[in-house]
């Protein structure tokens, strides 16, 4: 039997060749879930984007977990200055961008949901939207992370949402941090998407002349180097903390690349394509997140000032989340599992360092335990 992936795949190849080119006569309307920086940086992008296709709605609603910001709702802040003043100061939304603190009233009447939000939020998140949506909604999910299995082991975020709300999702994935995308410096993206024609109506709604969207058919492999990468840009902020410089980290972005790929090879082997790791969302997104992510910069503090990642994060994040400690430990347990731990020596070691289980000084002879290929 083929995966529910394969099968809302499969739906969408059908839908889409009987639109031609994505043109129909009611319009889509998107919406966004999630309000942080990044999920604000493609509101602003989609929001604009929205006015050049007579088949997008100009409303675009984001849903937006309310806080107080100031004295005021945050909702309230940016629906009347269009700015979301906490995670991403400075960049004016579009005005049709309506920010939402309800999930089910952001959502229910949405032809396109873009997930962008902590993949540790994505089940609490999706579970009051169940049976409230339309029945031919299609999801994006710009989510970089895994999802546990119930019972253990991990799933893909995409795959989590399909399950949860029974609709097609394709993943966006790349070299994009939030501040560049939002400040329009030139940068590229990667959509992974089973289907050409659904994957262009996904490309207009989001692409600008700064912000180049490739299409893709590899979606698992751009989902799991958007996840995988965060573990690399934590051994390289570890060794940035250890003064090793930038040889060693050449090391580590090699070394983690080449385990990102035997992480794919050996989990995900179907459909797997080599080409897509020198997408944007691979090669790309790994180096970018090994400089400038939020990873690598306080994995460097975590050495510097000897404080744990959660209270780093409190004190540096302003409310953002971390992401690679957490996909650390999820893919180790997955590794212990299937008895495959000396295949993955730099995953391993960023796991037992975050968990202060492991000097981090001892990274290097992790790396030197690079397994053999031949």
């Amino acid at each position: 039997m083929s995966s529910i992936i394969e099968q809302v795949q499969e739906q969408v190849q059908t839908a889409c060749h009987k639109m031609g080119e994505c043109k129909m006569a009611d319009k889509y309307k998107i919406c966004l879930i999630g309000s942080g920086n990044w999920g604000s940086a493609i509101a602003k992008i989609v929001g604009s984007n929205v006015h050049k296709f007579d088949y997008f709605d100009n409303e675009v609603k984001m849903y937006v977990y309310e806080e107080i910001v100031n004295g005021k709702k945050l909702t309230e802040i940016i629906n009347t200055e269009h700015e979301n003043v906490k995670y991403l100061p400075g960049h004016k939304l579009p005005p049709n961008v309506v920010a939402c603190p309800d999930i089910v009233q952001t959502a229910h009447d949405a032809d396109i949901l873009i997930f962008v939000l902590p993949h540790k939020f994505v089940e609490p998140t999706c579970k009051p939207l169940i049976g409230k949506m339309k029945k031919k909604a299609f999801g994006l999910s710009l989510i970089k992370g895994f999802g546990e299995k119930p019972g253990g082991g991990i799933i893909l975020v995409s795959e989590m949402i399909s399950n949860l709300l029974d609709i097609n999702c394709a993943v966006l994935m790349g070299a994009n941090l939030a501040n560049e995308v939002a400040e329009e410096k030139f940068c590229e993206t990667t959509i992974g998407i089973g289907c050409p024609g659904f994957g262009k109506l996904l490309k207009n709604a989001i692409q600008t002349d700064s912000f180049r969207v490739s299409i893709v058919k590899d979606t698992k492999t751009v989902e799991i180097c958007g996840a995988l990468k965060n573990i690399v840009a934590c051994a390289a902020g570890f060794s940035d903390g250890l003064g090793l410089g930038d040889n060693t980290k050449a090391a580590v972005i090699r070394i983690g690349l080449k385990e990102m790929i035997r992480f794919c090879k050996m989990f995900y082997p179907d459909g797997h394509e080599q080409a897509t790791f020198f997408e944007s969302c691979g090669v790309a997104d790994l180096i970018t997140t090994c400089y400038g992510g939020r990873n690598r910069r306080l994995s460097e503090q975590f050495v510097k000032q000897n404080k744990a990642f959660d209270v780093l994060e409190a004190e540096m994040l302003n409310g953002q989340k971390l992401q690679g400690p957490q996909t650390a430990e999820e893919v180790a347990v997955l590794l212990k599992e299937k008895n495959v731990e000396n295949k993955f020596p730099l995953f391993i070691a960023v796991n037992l360092i975050a968990k202060k289980q492991l000097a981090v000084d001892k990274l290097i002879d992790y790396l030197r335990n690079e397994p053999e290929e031949y």
